[in-house]
């Protein structure tokens, strides 16, 4: 008796333990945070559900507000403090706790009877376990081990393409602020020139054309510093929303200008950037998954079709009767098997092996895009980065001789005031547009560090052509 209650309790036991499954206690957020590890910056931590890491995080942000904010600590912001990405580690931590659930054991059934006659009493229990959840117990723990590596991985997916959103918000912020300084500068300068038409056309030494046109310039400058002004607001507004921030905490400083341009030695490469995309990308990473997990499964789904609901029940049952009291115990097993008469898993076969397929096609045209996302990223890298150099080394320096070559011209009374003041305007968007193309180079490299390493960066903009504008710039006195 004693060997059978032993028998029966570590049974028991084995049968709770295959039951149990665990929640990850952080929500698979240090699963996250290792697929992203290398492609964030340094210190760049995600929330945390509990309370006082989230008012620790509330302090750290409101100490990094204190101080200009970079690209880096804009993206730490961000990844702390963006309630999208919150609701989105949320639904992962709901994912998980839904895998657990599905890994546990379905509580067995006791069915008890007591029925009476005139003759006799009748009293009888059934306990009954469903034996397919017992004997695929390892099967579906790696199945649905597999199924929450490919949600981590597009969690990760997810706050690489916030990281990216939030550097590019960056860069355009502090760019348009860049644009409207160079921008209320040729606004001064067209009002001086505005200013002297008047007088000058007040005492007679001026045509009204010619203040006319003057004027013109005038209202030009100010139209274009009312756009920049609203530029520059916008872009802040945005960069301020991804990072989760609102009201006073909006209104954050950043730094005056962009980061220089890297020197030629120190480009990306692009001769391995088809391997790296295709070795680093998590959407890569999260398709091969998919494929093992159709692969393996499929074998599975027409049997299971067939003999999914087989399940395996014990009676004890007690006959007592009336007159004499005599009791007799009866007991025995059954086993439930479904009959294949109708269904022998045909279509559920049929459907697994086009789920393979179709699995295994959807991570083909993934690394087909991945290798053209990576080949197209770093040739609008590279080109950028021509763009921004040329306008920075020549057409700037260009610029600027022209400006103090007016100044000599002027101080020798060979041009005009108004000469001198349309070159000046000339210098300063020269100056603008080599501050836009530092801003588009930054961020096809953001753009390239999704492509190799994240997933797709959408629709990246070719470089635009505002350099060879700025050379045309209509000379001094036109």
């Amino acid at each position: 008796m004693t060997r059978r209650l032993s028998t029966l309790g570590a049974a028991v036991a084995a049968l709770l333990l295959a039951g149990c499954a665990s929640v990850a206690p952080d929500g698979l957020r240090g699963a996250v945070q290792q697929h992203a590890q290398g492609r964030l910056p340094a210190g760049a931590d995600l929330p945390a559900p509990d309370l006082a890491a989230r008012q620790q995080a509330q302090a750290n942000i409101a100490a990094w507000l204190q101080q200009p904010v970079d690209a880096d600590t804009a993206v730490r912001i961000a990844l702390l403090n963006n309630p999208d990405l919150q609701a989105r580690l949320a639904q992962l931590a709901l994912q998980d706790a839904e895998r657990a659930q599905a890994l546990t054991l379905i509580n067995p059934t006791l069915s008890l009877a007591r029925l009476t006659s005139p003759h006799e009493r009748e009293i009888e229990r059934q306990l009954g376990l469903n034996v397919v959840q017992l004997i695929t117990m390892p099967w579906r723990a790696r199945w649905q081990g597999w199924q929450m590596e490919r949600a981590t991985l597009d969690a990760a997916q997810q706050v690489l393409a916030l990281a990216a959103d939030t550097r590019r918000a960056w860069l355009r912020a502090v760019a348009a602020r860049q644009v409207l300084a160079a921008q209320e500068r040729m606004h001064a300068a067209a009002q001086v020139g505005g200013e002297l038409a008047e007088r000058m056309a007040r005492v007679g030494n001026f045509s009204r054309l010619q203040q006319a046109q003057q004027l013109s310039v005038q209202h030009d400058s100010a139209a274009q510093l009312a756009r920049a002004r609203l530029a520059a607001a916008l872009e802040s507004e945005q960069l301020a929303r991804l990072m989760g921030l609102w009201g006073p905490q909006a209104e954050l400083a950043l730094p005056d200008r962009l980061p220089a341009l890297p020197a030629a030695n120190d480009l990306r490469r692009g001769d391995d950037a088809e391997a790296t995309a295709l070795r680093e990308r998590l959407d890569v990473r999260a398709l091969r998954r998919d494929l093992d997990s159709a692969a393996e499964r499929s074998g599975w789904a027409g049997v299971g079709a067939v003999f999914g609901d087989l399940g395996l029940s014990y009676s004890r049952n007690t006959a007592t009767e009336r007159a004499s009291g005599h009791s007799e115990v009866t007991r025995g097993w059954e086993l439930d098997i479904a009959l294949p008469l109708f269904d022998w898993g045909g279509a559920a076969t049929a459907g697994a092996r086009a789920g393979l397929q179709r699995s295994a096609a959807q991570l083909r045209a993934t690394a087909l895009d991945a290798r053209s996302q990576a080949r197209s990223s770093w040739l609008r890298y590279r080109t950028a980065w021509d763009l921004a150099q040329q306008q920075q080394a020549e057409v700037v320096p260009l610029s600027q001789l022209r400006q103090d070559e007016a100044v000599l011209r002027y101080n020798g009374m060979f041009i005009s005031t108004w000469e001198l003041l349309a070159q000046a305007r000339a210098t300063t968007q020269a100056v603008a547009t080599a501050s836009e193309l530092q801003r588009d180079f930054w961020l096809t490299e953001v753009d390239l560090q999704l492509a190799l390493h994240g997933s797709s960066p959408g629709a990246v903009a070719a470089p635009d052509s505002r350099a060879a504008a700025a050379s045309s710039t209509s000379a001094p006195g036109h």
